[in-house]
């Protein structure tokens, strides 16, 4: 595969847990030189080690990016502060009402703006938990409200349960959305499970929701980086969800409502869009695959699903959703853990 460097994957245990990017700041560990004075703050989500997870950006006060600035002056900012950290993707708050503990919230990845990022609002709600203390958190997206509940986990990192906007998902087009996938993957019809048909899911942006028959067949990914980014920015989708069900009975948890069947899957995420080969934590993603769920029929009470993803990348990760059958939205949750300076 002929594709940039996924910064993901060895740029995380090296990146400070705090960069000053100003005019003269140069942070070697990451290699960012920056040019508007904030704060950036270095997370990893769906983990309770930096070594694992998804590592993200997150800007607690972006106010030096965005105001006085017209719009296209401060995505661009924000969108070079993003691609200098290196990251899938780098969380900015731009607006505050530290009362309500409301917050604006915006995502970038290093080439563009993106609707939402699950990792990173997982992210973005640990450090403000840390900072502030556990309890609710609203924050305003692109996509809608997202609601996230922080609470303390024991002896471990805080723990963030965000509430999704409504799910969808529609059976892909074999011809237009799967044929052409499938080629850039270097796959083929019969490497994907009957039993879960590809579908375009949605909870704050679309994923192309694949299903791999085997393990082996997820467990090899060497696609086509430009041929997959050219069929994803045709449809609009932010990545190709690829997935491995395990067991249709792994988890025995209890939710609020009376027991949870359980399922254990196996996930990758290939985001060429972003600039990023594979992303190792995906929570938008994996909302939108609990959406998916629930359309086909498979959630028929309060269900958990489990999530293994980063696994095939070396960085482990674990992510947890509550799906209802009544209710469109889909609950993910997970830790996130600092990312230590080694400098």
């Amino acid at each position: 595969m002929t594709a940039p460097t996924a910064a993901t994957t060895d740029a995380a245990a090296t990146a400070p847990t705090t960069d000053t990017i100003g005019t003269t700041s140069t942070t070697g560990t990451t290699g960012t030189t920056g040019t508007t004075g904030i704060e950036v703050l270095h997370y990893s989500a769906f983990t309770s080690h930096p070594d694992g997870g998804n590592p993200a950006g997150v800007v607690l006060d972006a106010a030096a990016l965005v105001d006085g600035k017209g719009t296209d002056a401060a995505d661009a900012a924000m969108t070079a502060v993003a691609a200098r950290v290196g990251y899938s993707e780098t969380a900015f708050i731009t607006e505050r009402d530290e009362a309500a503990r409301r917050y604006r919230l915006r995502y970038f990845s290093p080439l563009a703006e993106v609707a939402f990022c699950g990792h990173a609002t997982i992210a973005t709600a640990v450090a403000l938990a840390e900072r502030d203390g556990p309890g609710e958190l609203v924050f305003d997206t692109a996509s809608g409200e997202i609601r996230v509940e922080t609470t303390a986990d024991g002896d471990g990192p805080p723990r963030a349960t965000l509430t999704s906007v409504p799910t969808r998902s529609r059976p892909a087009d074999p011809g237009t959305e799967i044929e052409p996938t499938l080629a850039a993957l270097r796959w083929s019809a019969d490497d994907l499970d009957p039993a879960l048909p590809p579908h375009v899911a949605y909870a704050g942006n679309d994923h192309l929701v694949l299903a791999a028959a085997t393990r082996e067949r997820l467990a090899d990914l060497d696609y086509d980086y430009d041929a997959l980014e050219a069929v994803m920015r045709r449809h609009g989708w932010t990545t190709v969800h690829l997935v491995w069900r395990e067991t249709p009975g792994g988890l025995a948890n209890g939710l609020a409502n009376g027991p949870a069947q359980g399922f254990v899957f196996h996930a990758r995420d290939p985001f060429p869009v972003g600039g990023v080969v594979e992303d190792p934590a995906t929570g938008a993603a994996a909302a939108a695959f609990g959406g998916y769920l629930r359309v086909l029929g498979l959630v028929d009470g309060p269900t958990r699903v489990r999530i293994r993803q980063g696994e095939d990348m070396g960085r482990p990760s674990d992510l947890l959703l509550d799906v209802t059958p009544g209710d469109p939205r889909v609950r993910v949750s997970g830790q996130a853990v600092p990312i230590p300076s080694t400098v």
